[in-house]
C-alpha cells in the first residue's frame, strides 16, 4: 500500500513532464463531417473547411463557427444595418429631446414662440398678397391697352409685358399657397413640440 502511495506523485510528475515536452504550437482540430463522423487531426482536415470545429491547443479549446452561407451573411448584414439605424434614430431623438428642454422652460414658451413664428409668416404673406394684387391690377391695365390693337398687330413690347405679367401672377400665387402651407406646418410642428414636452416633463416629474 505504501509503495502505491509513493508511485502516485511520481506518475503525476512524469505526466506533467511529458506535457511540457510537447511543442508549444501543437494543435489538434476536431469536427463532425457531413456523414456525422467525428474527425480529429494535428493539421486542419479538409473535411472541416465548411464545418464548425474545435481547436485544442496549449491555451485550451477554441470553438470556431462554421462559415456563413451567402444567405446567412446577407441576413446578418441586414440585421446589423437595422440595429445601426435604430441606434441612430434613438440618438437623434435624444438630441431633439435635449434641444426641446433647453429651448422651452414651460408650455407657455411654446405658445409665445409659435405665435411669433406665425406672425412673421403672415407678415410676409401680406407682402406677397400685395404683390399678387398689384400683378392682377397690372393685368387689367394691360388688357385695356390690348383693346387698341384688335384690328392691328400687337407691339412686341406689349406682348412681352403681358407674358411677364402672367409669370408674375403665377409666381405670387404659388408664393401665397406656399406661405399658407408654411403656417400650417409651423402650427403642427409646435403642437408636436408641446406634446413631446409634456411627455418629457411629466415623465421626469413622475420619477
Amino acid at each position: 500500500m505504501s509503495n502505491k502511495r509513493n508511485l502516485a506523485p511520481l506518475c503525476a510528475a512524469l505526466a506533467l513532464g511529458a506535457a511540457l515536452a510537447l511543442p508549444a504550437a501543437a494543435k489538434t482540430y476536431c469536427c463532425t463531417d457531413k456523414s456525422g463522423h467525428r474527425i480529429c487531426a494535428d493539421t486542419f482536415p479538409e473535411q472541416c473547411e465548411d464545418r464548425a470545429y474545435k481547436e485544442f491547443g496549449a491555451k485550451g479549446v477554441r470553438n470556431v463557427e462554421a462559415p456563413l452561407t451567402a444567405e446567412q451573411k446577407a441576413q446578418r448584414e441586414a440585421e446589423a444595418a437595422r440595429q445601426k439605424d435604430e441606434e441612430r434614430s434613438v440618438a437623434e431623438q435624444r438630441r431633439k429631446d435635449r434641444a426641446l428642454l433647453n429651448t422651452y422652460a414651460s408650455e407657455k414658451d411654446i405658445d409665445v414662440l409659435r405665435d411669433r413664428a406665425i406672425a412673421d409668416l403672415e407678415s410676409a404673406g401680406r407682402q406677397t398678397q400685395e404683390k399678387y394684387d398689384a400683378a392682377i391690377a397690372r393685368k387689367q391695365q394691360l388688357a385695356k391697352e390690348l383693346e387698341f390693337y384688335t384690328k392691328k398687330p400687337v407691339p412686341p413690347s406689349l406682348k412681352a409685358q403681358i407674358k411677364d405679367n402672367e409669370v408674375e401672377i403665377e409666381a405670387q400665387k404659388k408664393a401665397i399657397d406656399d406661405r399658407k402651407k408654411d403656417v400650417a406646418a409651423t402650427r403642427l410642428r409646435f403642437e408636436e413640440d408641446r406634446k413631446r414636452y409634456r411627455e418629457l416633463t411629466r415623465g421626469a416629474a413622475g420619477k
